[in-house]
């Protein structure tokens, strides 16, 4: 079974940085992918990040582009989302998410979620 918590959010003034982790707690039955992905208010959920299983693959959404580091560390079964200069629009609540595809773009392709974790960029 699949656990995920997501940690690290807050409010931060613009151009300042956070760093989001991604605990799982379970360990999936094959060798799986985990993403960030974000809601603001009144939008729809957007993929931010992704990593493969092997770290060897990233990709991230353009608007966090050269700003925002996906990192993992499966020996300790965690995921980072280093965010640095961070923009009022990066505000939402993020969302870690695993799935059995080589990365994950699509949140309908998850088949595990995190509780979230809100971010508040102030400007």
């Amino acid at each position: 079974q699949v656990q995920l918590v997501e940690s690290g959010g807050g409010l931060v003034q613009a151009g300042g940085s956070l760093r989001l982790s991604c605990a799982n707690s379970g360990r999936p039955s094959r060798p799986y992918a985990v993403a960030w992905f974000r809601q603001a208010p009144g939008k729809e959920r957007e993929f931010v990040a992704t990593i493969s299983y092997n770290n060897q693959i990233t990709y991230y959404a353009d608007s966090v582009k050269g700003r925002f580091t996906i990192s993992r560390d499966n020996a300790k079964n965690t995921v980072d989302l280093q965010m640095n200069n961070l923009k009022p629009e990066d505000t939402a609540v993020y969302y870690c998410a695993v799935g059995s595809t080589s990365i994950l773009l699509k949140s309908e392709s998850a088949n595990y979620w995190g509780q979230g974790t809100q971010v508040t960029v102030s400007s």
